[in-house]
């Protein structure tokens, strides 16, 4: 490389550290400025009763085991031991 092209690469970087220096104080927010974020309701595993207008004695129960075959493997996605 030419030694003006070094030079020039050199005051080209100076200048974009300064400019990048200058727009980062006006873009990140220091920690003295107060930031408010939105509260999240805890998460509980409490489920409160269903309506028994719509679950009640008589109704279908979409949780039931279903046996498909005559499978006896209480286990079926464990792996066998090599």
């Amino acid at each position: 490389m030419k030694q003006n092209t070094v030079v020039s690469l050199i005051v080209i970087a100076f200048i974009a550290g300064i400019i990048s220096l200058i727009a980062s104080k006006y873009l990140i927010i220091s920690s003295a400025q107060q930031q408010s974020a939105v509260v999240v309701p805890i998460i509980t595993a409490n489920f409160p009763a269903s309506s028994s207008a719509y679950f009640n004695n008589q109704s279908i129960d979409p949780t039931q085991l279903i046996q498909i075959g005559t499978t006896t493997n209480n286990n079926p996605f464990s792996s066998p031991s090599q």
